[in-house]
């Protein structure tokens, strides 16, 4: 992944996602959305089938499959892989191996491959970019636990240095991983958290790997949700001040304008 800032669009194929549930399950509309995306300016689209938020349903692997399949059929069949690099957003491994079989060249796991064990098979035999993320909850669902620190940075780093050692000694190729720091209730539903990892990113670069933030909508920010996206751009530059990479966002227009200025 180069150094320079990439810009990563959401897609979300679920009817319980916190900020845009339903609005694109129908291939004709996500097809429209990331057309646009891409045209407002997103490196990477990364396309979910599972809500993993406070208050989501679980989903089977099978009815996962079912919600994102069309889309990536579609998406392979238009060739848009060609034009952005694409991401699946699961922590299943059978849903992963179905995208990156479809022309896929990302995995961001939100379990940080806790959620399955097949995982780490999937991503030796395709070797794609794969995004482990922190969370403080062992299950894929996150919670409103509000979870205290002593020092924030180091549990994330302590707990991304064990997911990353992981991997490498299965044999992945270091200089495909991406870290994630989390954001939001998978830190705590402490809001203060998530800002204080955002101003102390650059201990988390010191990791020496790319660095996702994706703050986008999230309650930290306070407000309604439809009220968010000018704090979440202007938390993700901080962010991209601070070391991080990767900004995954919902406005993608609004944050590439940002990042021009």
């Amino acid at each position: 992944m180069p150094n320079n800032v990439k810009i990563m669009g959401i897609l979300n194929l679920t009817p319980d996602s916190f900020s845009d549930g339903g609005e694109f399950n129908d291939p004709k509309l996500a097809i429209k959305r990331i057309e646009a995306m891409i045209a407002q300016g997103a490196d990477i689209i990364d396309i979910g089938g599972e809500s993993t938020g406070p208050g989501s349903t679980e989903v089977s692997a099978e009815d996962e499959l079912a919600r994102i399949k069309p889309i990536i059929d579609a998406i392979a069949e238009k060739k848009l892989t060609d034009r952005a690099l694409f991401s699946i957003d699961t922590y299943k491994a059978h849903s992963a191996g179905y995208a990156l079989e479809h022309g896929f060249k990302m995995v961001n796991d939100v379990t940080a491959m806790r959620g399955d064990p097949k995982m780490i098979d999937v991503l030796l035999r395709y070797e794609p970019y794969v995004v482990l993320m922190y969370s403080k909850d062992s299950t894929p669902r996150t919670t409103k636990e509000p979870m205290e620190y002593d020092d924030v940075i180091a549990s994330i780093k302590t707990f991304l240095l064990e997911r990353v050692s992981t991997l490498i000694e299965a044999g992945f190729s270091e200089d495909k991983i991406i870290v994630d720091p989390g954001m939001g209730a998978f830190i705590s539903s402490i809001s203060d958290y998530s800002f204080e990892v955002i101003n102390r990113l650059e201990e988390l670069k010191l990791l020496g790997y790319p660095i996702l933030v994706g703050i986008s909508r999230k309650s930290c920010l306070g407000g309604k949700t439809e009220d968010r996206d000018q704090p979440s751009v202007d938390w993700s530059l901080k962010a991209l001040k601070n070391g991080a990479s990767i900004i995954r966002i919902h406005n993608v227009e609004l944050m590439k304008k940002a990042t021009n200025s």
